[in-house]
């Protein structure tokens, strides 16, 4: 059973981490645009059990994910099954289709600016992820996939970076529920 233990935080400004990252080592890949389609289950509240699935397109690559409840109340750590689609700008479509036929709903989209990198940090390869998130602003993920035995330790890791980093302002809300809230705001 595979875990990401993850850890995300707002921020003002990417490039200042960018720099110190770039500092020890990391090389930053393109920027890629994603968007997540996010979908209920027709019998199961996601929201109240904290779960979610999404499909996900990266330019033609997709996939879909089923991710687990959080699993602690520090980090957004959860267990995370990820399978590849077939690439095609219209598999996004036809998957929901085929969702939405079994009873799905869709819910919202995400869509995002990532750059990523790896940093390997105290024998650990964390992901690196700067965010620029339509509607929500600017934020920096650090992922590490972990085995159960594993998951105290990949979360010293995550915690250890994002101290060095001198990231602050930890978010334990997926991106969905942030946009789903912000659109319940007054004046959305």
């Amino acid at each position: 059973m595979k875990y990401e233990v993850e850890q995300k935080f707002r921020v003002d400004e990417h490039e200042s981490i960018a720099q110190r990252l770039a500092q020890w080592g990391a090389a930053f890949g393109e920027v890629d645009e994603q968007v997540d389609r996010y979908f209920a289950h027709p019998q199961r509240d996601f929201a109240a059990t904290d779960e979610a699935l999404r499909t996900r397109r990266v330019g033609s690559d997709c996939c879909i994910t089923y991710k687990g409840p959080k699993i602690d109340a520090t980090t957004k750590t959860r267990r995370e099954i990820e399978l590849p689609l077939p690439a095609g700008r219209d598999t996004v479509e036809q998957f929901t289709e085929l969702l939405e036929a079994l009873g799905f709903r869709r819910v919202a989209e995400v869509g995002k600016r990532r750059r990523k990198a790896t940093i390997a940090r105290q024998g650990a390869g964390v992901e690196v992820a700067l965010d620029d998130v339509a509607g929500l602003g600017k934020f920096v993920e650090l992922e590490l996939p972990a085995q159960p035995g594993e998951l105290e330790s990949a979360k010293r890791h995550v915690a250890q970076l994002a101290q060095e980093l001198g990231l602050s302002r930890s978010e334990r809300r997926s991106y969905l529920e942030l946009l789903l809230e912000s659109e319940q705001e007054p004046g959305s």
